[in-house]
């Protein structure tokens, strides 16, 4: 396997090959390691995290996140592990929404909705890459041609992918159009904080700084109505386990066979802020989540069903992952009352997200 080193002051950065696509297309992967023993794994097909290693309480470093050993699995079938997603995370219903008055049509790949970039978005595109050796980081690029997907305009998009010495990885989206159109994109890691994919993640005690959350109608399409987290299974304000209230009886967890809801975070105003957080109290491990996007999809992995192998040599059994996708609302071009997701060829997109690991 051809591979190469670059370091910079602290963080070192191996580049090696990781296979090739159905089309014939070479696939690169960039490991980031730090000082502190924490190392991510990025590929340049879909931009997926592949491998996400931070210590435990004893010191000792394990992978984190869902994934895959091989490019085939991830070609053959993925629920978007550790995925870029765009142009637009989450459902936009019907596939349809209108710019000026003209509506267009994009491909519908979740029954009659388009869910995450559709048939082929940016999780299933190879991305260009290069090596930002003095910021420890890598900058992953891709244009998406007018009308790809059914999306209009030239999209030039950004990711910037850093690792610091806090164990904190940074990501960092920007997009530029020459069209008016409608951008939202997303990191689709699912997080397993124990370090053992067999586990169930039910015991993991999260905390989502939102007061209201994204109501759904049963096809997991906003009702376009903002809901108060108080009295319902969608309050972790104050941290509970996941698996507290997730089998309550509450029609919004039926529609979503758990948890698979976007919530409306507090202080947006404030931009980049604290969101979330997640601890797994066996190896000590706690996540932050900061982001400066309104929104974050809390997904219970309730589609994992033990039919696609782990990296453990076992299978992805039911909610063995959970995501926190920073976002805007699900459905927002057709939602009048919901923050904006229009992107004019003026304006420049610019949203961040950061992950940050530690013990306690």
């Amino acid at each position: 396997m051809n591979s190469k080193q670059i370091k910079n002051t602290s963080i070192t950065i191996l580049e090696e090959v990781f296979g090739t696509t159905r089309d014939n297309v070479s696939v690169k992967s960039f490991t980031l390691k730090n000082e502190k023993g924490m190392e991510v794994s990025i590929i340049t097909y879909g931009g997926i995290i592949t491998s996400l290693k931070v210590p435990n309480k004893k010191g000792v470093s394990e992978d984190v996140v869902l994934g895959y050993n091989s490019l085939t699995d991830y070609e053959k079938s993925s629920p978007y592990f550790g995925a870029l997603i765009g142009r637009y995370g989450n459902r936009i219903a019907n596939g349809k929404f209108s710019i000026d008055g003209k509506e267009y049509s994009l491909k519908t790949n979740n029954d009659s909705n388009h869910l995450h970039g559709g048939v082929k978005g940016f999780d299933k595109v190879v991305w260009s890459a290069e090596v930002l050796k003095e910021k420890g980081a890598l900058k992953l690029s891709y244009v998406s041609k007018d009308m790809e997907e059914g999306y209009p305009g030239n999209l030039h998009t950004e990711v910037i992918y850093t690792l610091t010495n806090d164990n904190t990885l940074v990501v960092d989206y920007k997009a530029t159009t020459d069209k008016k159109t409608i951008v939202n994109l997303t990191q689709h890691s699912y997080f397993n904080l124990s370090g053992d994919f067999s586990k169930p993640i039910l015991d993991h005690i999260v905390t989502i700084n939102a007061d209201k959350f994204v109501p759904v109608d049963k096809n997991l399409i906003p009702t376009g109505k903002l809901k108060d987290v108080a009295n319902t299974p969608f309050d972790f304000r104050q941290p509970k386990t996941i698996g507290q209230e997730i089998n309550a009886e509450n029609e919004q967890l039926k529609r979503g066979l758990g948890y698979d809801h976007c919530w409306v975070l507090n202080d947006q105003n404030k931009g980049f802020r604290f969101i979330s957080s997640a601890y797994e109290p066996n190896s000590g491990r706690l996540l932050e989540v900061f982001s400066s996007e309104p929104g974050v999809q809390l997904y219970t992995g309730n589609f994992l069903d033990g039919t696609l192998p782990n990296k453990q040599d076992g299978t992805y059994a039911h909610r063995t992952g959970f995501c926190l996708e920073t976002q805007h609302y699900p459905d927002s071009p057709n939602q009048k009352e919901f923050p904006s997701t229009i992107l004019k060829p003026e304006d420049v997109y610019l949203t961040k997200t950061s992950f940050k690991f530690s013990v306690k």
